[in-house]
């Protein structure tokens, strides 16, 4: 299956702004799914200053970290 994970939400709210990312990188990579994520309007905020250091959501891991296991997994990500 292809998959195609749509993030909008930003810094401003990380555990929203993790979903999409924990999906993809503990969901559909996991089982071997062709994945890509694209990162659109305020999710681009992340990429800003010191904000995916500083990223942690409740209940899903640190943004900085998913980002990292899609990245070793081949995952493209738009910006």
């Amino acid at each position: 299956m292809k998959f195609l994970y749509i993030g909008t939400i930003g810094a401003s709210d990380p555990t929203t702004a993790s979903l999409a990312l924990h999906m993809a990188a503990n969901g559909s990579v996991e089982v071997g799914h062709e994945t890509s994520v694209l990162l659109a309007g305020h999710s681009t905020d992340i990429f800003v200053g010191d904000n995916m250091n500083q990223m942690k959501g409740v209940g899903v891991p640190p943004v900085k970290d998913l980002l990292e296991k899609l990245k070793a997994s081949g995952v493209t990500v738009y910006v």
